[in-house]
């Protein structure tokens, strides 16, 4: 069943997966066990079924060239193709397919069978010629303007994309746009999101709203809702004529959440199974959720036009799992595994392992829908999106998977069809013309290293990551190279070890590993600062030289995250803490968007960062 019973950890020690680690996930994936000794009847039953199917769920026509087929023997076999636009095929007639998502129907003497057909490019879309390009990274509701006030929003995101168009660069890569519970007990991480297939209401740009310039301690996520909501709440309805079904839908599960609570799987039974009465529903709320999306959609569409025009492009995160408690497993539960959460086993970042607390799509699930929600995430992304970096590519071939109430430790993979996910991604790549990366990041498989390379997709380059090797290596021409990234410390918050303080305080790190781990950290930050020839005791030019020589190296794209280029010391986020404890994805930039576009030291180090892109070009 694609069930690793042994792994290597990112610890390097060989894992054997416990018996009740092998049960839970099995039955998760839809095997008949409760224990150890149902094992061999369930096998059994595997199998036969198995047998019983003669066409596999999906088929990938690399390049539109169909693969062979394995059809029933007989005279009365018939073969069709049904083509994404609408025409038929027969299969011996069927030549190069064009792009896109086709079914292929065979039809015997023991019945009809069916199965999904994704032509796709063998490799992602790139623009043309040779690119040395460069941008920077934020978080948009961090960054807050004088005008926008509590939460950065597009009018900001578009100013900054402006700047940055002036001073050389071609980027601006934000997290997840997608929606959060902003709403009391608000969860904003945008790796949590309610779906993957909407936009976030607090990204809208209300026009002037002038708000007292004082730093805030945290980004208030409640009163930006309020904002929006306020703001909406005389805003004409769209026509119902006019939204697609999976928009309806989309806002009566959240009209519904107003009424009947946030967890779906507390709602009554036709509810939890997706039947919605009107009463179920706050009309205001659903009401609300419709006026968002829809202006969502036309200032995101405006927004991409003038970047076009500019030669500007957005970058944006395709994050790899839902909120529980969101839309999509509740509208889709047949795709995602119960009782299961999605993590990591142990590696030398976090010696006990994570949980990230969303489930698992089910690999066969997704499979015998021809993978169309996962393509479907993906073509979101696209409607703003000139750069995809794929969050946790890893999951393109395995995820980690964790029982509820079993250790983090005690989890174990399971295999996902790389194929044909990797077809996806190609395929809506050259569909929408944006350019990928993969995150390959943590405890990567080395196939999954050999294949983003084959497919002409970016891995990544982290400096801070580099420095902890005893040879730090330039970035090469296949990887995105950056400082560090939202997950990572800061680069003066690296520097000065804050991260260490951090991880002890929230029980992330023993006491007695702290003299060890920062000696290490020390040795690390030297090794860069020789590489670059800088010196530590003066961030703000070992900053400027890390970025030269990042600038002048063989990576395609190189990106700063905003905050290090005035040295901000604490990070947006600290992986393996709850944002009811510590606040991630709260913390506010230290300085105003307007300071930050007109700030001379800002300015300099970008066009450091420019001449060297260009020199080296």
């Amino acid at each position: 069943m694609g069930v690793y019973a042994r792994y290597t950890d990112g610890l390097g020690r060989r894992v054997t997966a416990p018996p009740e680690t092998l049960v839970r996930v099995c039955a998760a994936l839809g095997a008949p066990v409760e224990r150890p000794a149902d094992a061999a009847d369930a096998l059994r039953a595997h199998r036969a079924g198995r047998k019983q199917t003669k066409m596999p769920p999906v088929v990938v026509a690399w390049d539109g060239n169909l693969p062979p087929l394995v059809l029933p023997a007989g005279d009365r076999v018939h073969t069709e193709i049904r083509l994404a636009g609408g025409e038929a095929r027969s299969i011996d007639a069927a030549g190069q397919l064009p792009l896109g998502y086709h079914r292929l129907t065979v039809e015997a003497s023991g019945g009809v069978e069916s199965c999904t057909v994704i032509s796709a490019p063998s490799v992602a879309w790139r623009r043309e010629k040779r690119h040395r390009s460069w941008g920077v990274a934020a978080h948009l509701p961090a960054l807050r303007s004088a005008r926008s006030g509590a939460l950065g929003d597009l009018r900001d995101l578009a100013a900054l994309c402006g700047r940055i168009r002036a001073l050389g660069g071609d980027l601006v890569a934000v997290l997840p746009l997608l929606p959060t519970f902003n709403d009391v007990p608000a969860e904003p991480s945008p790796y949590s999101p309610v779906s993957r297939l909407f936009w976030s209401e607090l990204i809208l740009d209300l026009g002037e709203k002038h708000r007292p310039a004082a730093t805030p301690t945290t980004l208030d996520v409640v009163m930006g809702n309020a904002e929006v909501r306020a703001c909406l709440a005389g805003h004409p309805a769209p026509a119902f004529s006019e939204l697609d079904d999976e928009l309806l839908r989309y806002a009566r599960f959240r009209g519904a959440q107003a009424r009947l609570g946030r967890t779906w799987r507390d709602w009554p039974p036709a509810a939890r199974e997706g039947t919605l009465d009107r009463g179920q529903v706050d009309g205001d709320v659903e009401r609300f959720h419709l006026v968002a999306q829809t202006l969502a959609r036309q200032q995101l569409h405006n927004l991409r036009e003038k970047l076009d025009e500019d030669g500007m492009r957005v970058g944006l995160d395709l994050a790899v799992g839902c909120h529980p408690d969101g839309y999509d497993p509740w509208s889709r539960q047949t795709l995602f595994a119960e009782g299961i959460s999605v993590g990591a086993p142990p590696d030398r970042g976090f010696p006990s392992g994570q949980d990230w607390g969303f489930a698992p799509m089910l690999p066969e699930a997704s499979r015998r829908e021809g993978h169309r929600y996962l393509a479907a995430s993906i073509a979101h992304q696209a409607f703003l999106a000139g750069v995809l970096r794929v969050d946790h590519v890893m999951a393109w071939t395995r995820l980690y998977w964790i029982p509820h109430g079993f250790g983090l430790d005690q989890g174990t993979y399971v295999s996902y069809p790389a194929d044909e996910l990797f077809a996806i991604l190609t395929l809506e790549s050259n569909l929408h013309r944006f350019e990928v990366v993969g995150e390959n990041l943590g405890t990567v498989p080395r196939e999954l290293d050999a294949a983003l390379p084959s497919r002409r997709i970016w891995g990544m380059y982290l400096g801070e990551f580099e420095a902890s090797k005893r040879a730090v290596r330039a970035p090469d021409a296949s990887e995105m190279a950056l400082v560090g990234t939202h997950d990572t410390p800061t680069f003066a918050g690296w520097i000065a070890g804050n991260d260490i303080a951090e991880r002890v305080h929230y029980g992330l790190l023993a006491e007695d590993a702290v003299a060890a781990v920062r000696k290490e950290r020390t040795r690390a930050v030297r090794r860069l600062a020789a590489r670059t020839g800088s010196r530590v005791e003066d961030p703000r030019a070992f900053l400027a030289a890390l970025l030269e020589w990042l600038g002048e190296s063989d990576s395609p794209l190189v990106a700063i995250w905003l905050e290090d280029l005035w040295l901000e010391e604490r990070g947006v986020n600290l992986p393996g803490t709850p944002s009811w404890v510590r606040p991630n994805w709260q913390l506010p930039m230290q300085r105003l968007l307007d300071d930050v576009l007109t700030d001379p030291h800002v300015e300099e180090l970008l066009r450091r960062l420019d001449r060297a892109r260009k020199h080296s070009s």
